[in-house]
């Protein structure tokens, strides 16, 4: 008794804070939407132990390869920064491209993950290897079409973004060689969420580790020792890459219930795709408006010149770096809800939803604070550049007020998609990354001379306005299950 009172002292704390907090702020939603059921929850059930286990278990690993992941975007950066501040630059115009080019192995990532767990809590073996197999073909399709359209607009994009000489040249190289290995680059996340789907984040995490050691080397390999610059930063991306989809389709085939696949198995059918494509269309469109939605930051940033975009490049990897563990709290809590929601469990489903939105609180209270504390220094190794590092130290301050609400969005978004009913990400992706950004930025950047500054804030209002929405939206169907 006494060594389960002391594992739940920290939530005897956290209970003593929310009700002081609704004693004193009438703050009934905090208390009664997440602190208080999850308290009740976790001394009522034994359940819970076994929810919290099974979210760890799939969390962990996942963001430790999503660590790595991010860290292997930082060494690309690293070594453009070394290269010039141009370069830097340069792979900061690609962000968004890098993007789009990833949003439909996402969107299909999240469909083929999301029908997959569905179809294993119902026991449907034969429906979740179709799903697979369907899965890739789609992915492959799209990705071939949209790479030819790609290439085409490449450098007209570039020359929107106010990018010349150096910048653009060096842009144009490494967009390139990302756009050809496009089909490669978008299978990767549908093998990855064939195995998370069934509890394996393991696999994914290994090959993710193993493309950043390789990157560390390859990266000055290509762009010194072969003299290719920003392109070879993009082929080394584009070989590992490749390396990963071998591993992963190696570790798929030995999956017991999809090792069964067939060359038929690959040939297109209509009511797969239809589902499939219904599926990926919401967190594709809401992946592509991110990317649009960076267009338009790079777009008012650069009015500023390049020290800003270069700051804003080497910021957004910190920022990245510091929400890894909330990424793989998104991807551990698609695969729980879906398993779940597919087995006709909804009261797991509710309380996987808040045990992740009460970890990534604790991962924020961990990790937000040495962020801001040494956000200069870490900065400070992608570039000597005084002005550099100063915005984007400004970034990561003002960013620190929108952590949580990324939290809210990822995990609210992973339990939408979960349940299959993801219409709201688009539609909101849409309000978050093109309509509001369009409309705050230029009064704050220009009509009130913010400048960049202006983005840093307007990215505030923005973030926080869309988690609460879509927290609320989230709550409503939770509801109705």
């Amino acid at each position: 008794m006494n060594i389960k009172f002391s594992r739940y002292k920290l939530l005897d704390d956290f209970k003593k804070v929310c009700f002081f907090l609704d004693n004193n702020y009438n703050l009934e939603t905090l208390n009664g939407y997440l602190l208080k059921p999850f308290y009740e929850y976790a001394h009522t059930h034994d359940e819970f132990n076994h929810k919290l286990s099974h979210l760890k278990r799939l969390a962990i690993p996942t963001s430790i390869g999503l660590l790595f992941n991010t860290m292997y975007n930082v060494v690309d950066s690293f070594w453009a920064g070394k290269l010039s501040t141009d370069s830097l630059a340069s792979l900061a115009l690609n962000f968004p491209l890098y993007l789009l080019v990833i949003s439909l192995g996402v969107g299909f990532s999240a469909a083929s993950g999301a029908l997959i767990a569905n179809a294993i809590g119902a026991r449907e073996v034969l429906k979740s290897r179709k799903y697979l197999s369907q899965s890739i073909i789609s992915s492959t399709l799209f990705s071939l079409f949209i790479a030819v359209l790609f290439l085409i607009i490449l450098e007209p994009i570039f020359i929107l973004l106010k990018a010349e000489g150096p910048v653009l040249k060096g842009a144009i190289d490494y967009g390139r060689v990302i756009i050809l290995g496009m089909p490669i680059i978008n299978l990767v996340p549908v093998l990855s969420s064939a195995l998370s789907s069934r509890g394996d984040t393991k696999s994914y995490r290994n090959i993710l580790i193993i493309g950043f050691l390789l990157n560390i080397g390859l990266d000055p390999l290509f762009m010194y020792a072969l003299s290719l610059n920003e392109a070879g930063v993009a082929l080394a991306t584009v070989l590992i890459q490749f390396i990963s989809l071998l591993y992963l389709l190696y570790k798929v085939i030995k999956i017991d219930g999809l090792k069964e696949l067939k060359k038929e198995d690959y040939i297109p059918e209509k009511e797969y795709i239809k589902e499939i494509v219904e599926q990926a269309v919401p967190a594709t469109a809401n992946y592509v408006t991110m990317s649009l939605g960076t267009f338009v930051i790079t777009w008012f940033i650069a009015a500023f010149g390049s020290n800003a975009v270069a700051a804003y490049g080497a910021a957004i990897r910190v920022e990245q770096i510091a929400l890894v563990p909330a990424a793989g709290l998104n991807v551990a809590l698609g695969a729980m809800v879906g398993q779940n929601n597919g087995a006709k469990k909804i009261d797991r489903v509710i309380i996987s939803y808040k045990l992740s939105l009460l970890g990534g609180f604790i991962v924020m209270i961990i990790i937000l604070p040495p962020v801001l504390i040494f956000g200069q220094q870490i900065i400070g190794l992608f570039t000597n550049n005084k002005d550099v590092i100063r915005m984007g130290y400004d970034y990561l301050l003002l960013q620190g007020i929108t952590f949580y609400s990324y939290i809210i969005l990822f995990q609210s978004n992973a339990l939408l998609q979960g349940i299959k009913k993801p219409r709201l990400i688009m539609w909101m992706g849409l309000y978050r990354q093109i309509l509001a950004p369009a409309i705050i930025f230029y009064i704050l950047c220009f009509a009130l001379s913010l400048e960049e500054r202006g983005v840093w804030i307007g990215l505030i209002f923005i973030n926080w306005s869309s988690a609460l929405i879509t927290l609320a939206w989230t709550l409503r169907k939770l509801k109705k299950l």
